[in-house]
Parts: structure tokens; C-alpha cells; sequence
């Protein structure tokens, strides 16, 4: 069920957030995108004169809690954002839990502990599940960016409030946008698909031969392809045992009327650092002790030509190494096509992760269609996967 199908006035909400922040050494949150995200659905659970329990993971902590990715650390910007005091409890299950959500008021946020600090969490425990159940007198689930974790607090969780689970307005637009570009995209439909490796997209890549009309390859992965077709490439980034699956997926490609673009020029260098020497060459012939970390001037003319005449645009994946900024202009060039394609009328989807990030650093966020929150759950969603955390939800899983 949408949120908007559900009234929570006189209940308490366990709410499935995606706080996993980015913090600094002082714990400030560098990037709030995921909290803001969530601002909708908290309101209107508040809106509506119930109460929020939310419930989140932070990093990857392996043994137990860890200060650095206590929840606590974001309790002071929660209650900036939403304007209300947040309550924190210091663990996600247990007694102080259960007293900590009983003792909630209508209007009021709870903030449980890093779910992540209990190893049931990931191992998808139903027993844990249950004790997070206990919290809450219905469920909804706004965490778009772990909907593709089996996890307890993602997808378990949801089969204990039958007939009053559903999910939010983050998880509805993330849901709708995808759906945008995977069933019923305008055409031409162009997708953007950079990274390092080619294994990291290989599934993707077979899912948009089948509805994309052009694929722009970018990225480290780009060389694994022009290796494979007998080109020189040095010492860029080579995953040599997929050579022979680069080379299947071309064939797929013009079998099914689908244009691949490959970097026909590379910015490279000649060491991975900001500092290195830099020329242009074209990318089959890239010298040894050099190697690919951005694509070329031709290269970027090419990809934005292309983007400006497409009417849907999915860009997954940076150009190059555009954390440094020799190495950034292709990413740049992309990101500002895909802005001008936007303002031409065309639908374009930036599928998160470092295509978010670079979207952000550039200050173009409000200037495309939509940016997603989720990284590895957006691109295994355009893999063609079921989700989970999205499943549990839909009732397929029970």
C-alpha cells in the first residue's frame, strides 16, 4: 500500500529510514540527502497524529556497536529538519526500547539505535524482526537505498503488520521514476553506464540492451571492451576474464538495433594521482606505462551530442576518476548534456551513487528529473531483480 492509502492518527509508525549519512571525523553529516528524503513521510505520520518510530542503518560496523556509527550523532540535525524533539534510544531492541516507543506521544519521533549493531539485522533473523515489531503499530518503509537487503528491519519486519504495512513517498517516487525509464520509456532512450569494472554492471547492461536505443560507456569498464577488440590500452583498468562477455554483449547489442559508444580518445596519465602527467591519445592506443582515467575531448562531443538529441536519459556510473580534477571534465561534460537535454523537455534519471554525488558537487541536483537515493538498490532494480525490502511490502514474499 502508498502511504497515502493508510491514516496513522493514535499510532505508533516503526518507520524504515536510510540514514546511512556520510560523516566527518567530528561526526558532522556531510551530505543530508537521505534524511531529506525521508521529511515527507515523517510529516505526514505526524500530519496525521501519530507518532514515529524510526529505525535505520549506519555503515558497516562488524562487531557490535561502534561509536562512529551510532545514530545518536545525527539526533541534533533530525530535530533541526523536522522542527520537533527527537527522543533516542540506545538500543533497537530490548526493554529500554520497548519503554522508550510506549512512552511516545502523539507528535512525537523516536530514534532507535543502529539496527546494524545486531548481527540479526543482516542475517534477516525473524526472531529479531519480531522484537522490532513490538515497537510500532504499523510499518512503512521509506528505505529505497537497503530495499535490496533481506534484512531484518527491510523485509522481515513488514509480515508481522498485515494490512498495515506500506511504504513511503520516497519509496514511491524511486519506484515510479525507475519504472519511468524501464517500462515506458520515450524514445530515443539513451543510458549512460560508467565504473570501473564491467562486472559491476554486466547484468545492467544486458537489461538495457533489450529497451535503450544508444549505451554510452565510460569509466574504467570502457577498456575491458576496447581491449577485447585489439586495442592497445596500457595500463588502464582490464578485467581480462571478461573480455570474451564484452565482446558477447557488442554482438547483443547489434543484433538487437542497440548503438554502444565506446571513448573514442582518453585523458590518461602516467600514474593514478591528481599530480600525474596527462595527454590526449585515442583509446585503442594508449602507450605502456600509461593509463585511461577520463574519457577525451572527442569523446565527451560525441556522448553529449548523443544525450541532447535522446528524449530519456539513465546515467549510472561517472566518466572517470572525477574525484580528482584532472579527470573530472568528462563526468562535467555529461552531467551538464544531460541538464541541457532536460531543459529540452527529456526525462532524465540519475541512478545514484557516484553519479549522485558528481550531480551534487556540480550543483545541477534540481536541474535533471530526478536523483536517486539509491545506489546498489536502483541498479539492481534495473538488473531486472526483485527488492526485498519492495517485495515484502507487495505481499510477495508471504
Amino acid at each position: 500500500m502508498h502511504i497515502d492509502q493508510c491514516n496513522f492518527s493514535g499510532k505508533r509508525v516503526l518507520l524504515r529510514v536510510d540514514f546511512n549519512v556520510p560523516l566527518d571525523a567530528s561526526f558532522n553529516i556531510t551530505d543530508d540527502s537521505r534524511m531529506q528524503g525521508a521529511l515527507p513521510t515523517i510529516r505526514k505520520i505526524l500530519a496525521d497524529g501519530g507518532s514515529v518510530v524510526l529505525m535505520s542503518h549506519l555503515g558497516r560496523p562488524k562487531d557490535g556497536p561502534e561509536e562512529r556509527f551510532s545514530l545518536k550523532h545525527l539526533v541534533p540535525h533530525l530535530e533541526a529538519l523536522t522542527g520537533v524533539p527527537v527522543h533516542f534510544s540506545a538500543d533497537c531492541v530490548g526493554e529500554k526500547a520497548k519503554e522508550a516507543a510506549r512512552s511516545l506521544q502523539s507528535g512525537e519521533i523516536l530514534l532507535l539505535e543502529n539496527v546494524r549493531f545486531h548481527p540479526e539485522e543482516t542475517k534477516g533473523d525473524r526472531d529479531f524482526a519480531a522484537q522490532l515489531a513490538q515497537l510500532g503499530d504499523a510499518y512503512v518503509n521509506d528505505a529505497f537505498g537497503a530495499a535490496h537487503r533481506a534484512h531484518a528491519s527491510t523485509a522481515i519486519v513488514a509480515g508481522f503488520f498485515p494490512g498495515s504495512s506500506c511504504y513511503g513517498y520516497l519509496m514511491g517516487a524511486e519506484l515510479e521514476n525507475a519504472d519511468r525509464v524501464l517500462r515506458s520509456a520515450e524514445k530515443p532512450f539513451t543510458a549512460i553506464v560508467g565504473g570501473a569494472k564491467v562486472s559491476d554492471k554486466l547484468l545492467i547492461l544486458e537489461n538495457l540492451i533489450q529497451i535503450a536505443d544508444n549505451i554510452l560507456v565510460g569509466g574504467g569498464m570502457a577498456y575491458t571492451f576496447i581491449k577485447a577488440q585489439g586495442g592497445h590500452i596500457g595500463n588502464s583498468l582490464l578485467e581480462e576474464e571478461r573480455m570474451q562477455l564484452t565482446l558477447d554483449l557488442l554482438e547483443k547489442a547489434e543484433q538487437a538495433g542497440v548503438k554502444i559508444y565506446l571513448p573514442q580518445d582518453s585523458i590518461v596519465a602516467n600514474s593514478f594521482s591528481n599530480e600525474a602527467e596527462t595527454q590526449v591519445v585515442p583509446s585503442a592506443e594508449i602507450g605502456d606505462g600509461w593509463m585511461g582515467l577520463d574519457i577525451g575531448p572527442l569523446a565527451a562531443a560525441e556522448y553529449a551530442h548523443v544525450i541532447r538529441s535522446s528524449r530519456t536519459i539513465l546515467w549510472n556510473g561517472p566518466m572517470g576518476v572525477f574525484e580528482m580534477p584532472k579527470f573530472a571534465g568528462g563526468t562535467e561534460h555529461v552531467a551538464h548534456a544531460v541538464v541541457e537535454a532536460t531543459e529540452q523537455g527529456a526525462f532524465s534519471l540519475i541512478g545514484g551513487g557516484d553519479s549522485a554525488a558528481a550531480i551534487k558537487k556540480l550543483g545541477l541536483t534540481d536541474q535533471v528529473s530526478y536523483v536517486s537515493t539509491g545506489g546498489g538498490a536502483l541498479l539492481e532494480y534495473f538488473e531486472g531483480k526483485t527488492l526485498p525490502g519492495v517485495a515484502a511490502l507487495l505481499g510477495e514474499n508471504r
